[in-house]
């Protein structure tokens, strides 16, 4: 990725527990506030999302997108975007770092490139956004343990 925003967070869950959760896209809509639709088009030999689809609502931006995924070991997945409406590009990756065997420090990663005109500063706040809301949801999924 080249320029991208990034941020992290510590959950209080075994790494396993936390990459459960972020794997589990069926369970998207139901701790993502964007996520309205999620279905895996296409899986690995391991049963790991490959292509998901992603119909997302975020207020003014609604998008219906699909994304490839990349699985780097147990710690690590990464995607980029196939297709959308409303982007151009979109590469992510959340890294997890055990810290101990039930605390997890969680870095997303993100860099969007929109079709329509937008500034620099704009498009980094507007990941950073993304980031924090995703990481909190994420948080509060895998403590609750649902």
């Amino acid at each position: 990725m080249a320029e991208f925003t990034s941020s992290s967070i510590t959950i209080e869950a075994a790494a396993a527990d936390v990459m459960g959760v972020i794997s589990d896209f069926a369970r998207y809509p139901d701790w993502t506030g964007e996520v309205k639709q999620a279905e895996v088009l296409q899986t690995d030999g391991q049963g790991r999302a490959e292509q998901v689809r992603l119909v997302m609502d975020a207020g003014a931006i609604k998008d219906d997108q699909v994304l490839a995924y990349t699985w780097s070991g147990e710690h690590e997945v990464s995607w980029s975007l196939v297709k959308s409406q409303m982007l151009r590009s979109l590469d992510g990756t959340y890294l997890l770092k055990p810290v101990g065997d039930t605390v997890t420090e969680v870095t997303y990663q993100l860099t969007v490139d929109v079709k329509i005109p937008m500034l620099g500063m704009i498009k980094r706040k507007a990941e950073k956004v993304i980031i924090d809301r995703a990481l909190a949801g994420l948080k509060k999924r895998v403590e609750s343990g649902a």
